[in-house]
């Protein structure tokens, strides 16, 4: 057996005749065949080897080019108010990150703004699964279950999420004695967590006030809640001015998510106040009100409630 210059043996077809025709010279048929394998090796090496050495490199590479992509396009169609898009593109961000908690918590609050509360619990369950010491999934899971009108399990998930956040945290306080008015349950209770919530909170956040403010209209005191109210509209509209100073700092499509979500935050508070004024002979104001909610984004069925 002979071998050529690469180490491959010569099958038997590709023996030399006995009368090599003079014009081959030093360039017999056997040269072409090795050649011919050379070129092999080298295809080998460029669709197979090559890809599996560069693998392990180029993949978190392309992974992390793809998410980010992903979240750019979701957060662009968000604030387009194209909600089913937006979900895909989050979708797509998850299935090539994996299974991360603020993702599908992400996820979770837009199909819940996308009208589909049972997506949005599922991602939350999901979530807490990946992330059992965070709050985060369990107050998603509270604001699901209270648009799906499940308000015993919107109440448990609020109280867990006190619970992981520790029973003196402002925010879990707060979202409790929300997730309480939004069913109408324990509302003393409620009123007693958003009071120990600005207890500790000395920078006075405008949505407690909200929350305050929604929560006395409940219990009939009416002309408190809408003082309260009042102090929650004029900060968020201070806060929102301020955003638009910054405008030529900021991201355009991040800005625009910010209005949003000032807006739709606006709506709220206007429609509590509506309640209040209306509940107390105001209706000049309460109409008002009520209109300027509706224009701002306010719906129950969206989560903005």
């Amino acid at each position: 057996m002979r071998y050529d210059r690469d180490g491959f043996p010569i099958p038997p077809e590709f023996d030399l005749p006995v009368d090599v025709p003079a014009e081959w010279g030093s360039r017999p048929p056997r040269r072409r065949a090795g050649a011919s394998k050379r070129l092999l090796i080298a295809a080998l090496i460029a669709g197979v080897v090559l890809p599996a050495l560069l693998a392990p490199v180029a993949m978190p590479l392309i992974r992390e080019a793809v998410v980010a992509w992903s979240l750019e396009q979701a957060t662009f169609h968000e604030v387009q108010d194209d909600l089913p898009t937006a979900v895909s593109h989050m979708t797509r961000a998850i299935d090539w990150y994996g299974e991360d908690a603020e993702l599908l918590c992400m996820r979770a609050m837009l199909r819940l703004e996308n009208r589909d509360p049972a997506g949005a619990i599922a991602d939350a369950k999901v979530a807490a699964a990946e992330m059992p010491t965070s709050p985060t999934p369990s107050r998603v899971r509270a604001l699901a279950h209270v648009v799906a009108g499940e308000p015993e399990a919107a109440l448990e998930a609020a109280e867990l999420a006190v619970q992981l956040a520790g029973r003196g945290d402002p925010e879990a306080l707060n979202h409790r004695a929300y997730i309480r008015a939004l069913v109408g349950r324990d509302l003393s209770e409620a009123l007693a967590d958003i009071d120990a919530a600005l207890a500790v909170r000395d920078d006075e956040p405008v949505e407690f006030f909200d929350t305050r403010g929604f929560i006395l209209h409940l219990l009939g005191r009416q002309q408190e809640a809408i003082d309260q109210l009042n102090l929650a509209i004029d900060g968020m509209q201070r806060e929102r001015r301020q955003a638009l100073l910054l405008a030529e700092r900021i991201d355009r499509v991040q800005l625009a998510r910010r209005l949003r979500w000032f807006d739709h935050s606006l709506a709220v508070m206007h429609h509590h106040r509506a309640l209040a004024c209306q509940a107390i002979g105001l209706e000049g104001q309460a109409e008002q009100d009520f209109e300027i909610a509706r224009k701002k984004g306010f719906d129950p069925s969206r989560g903005v409630m």
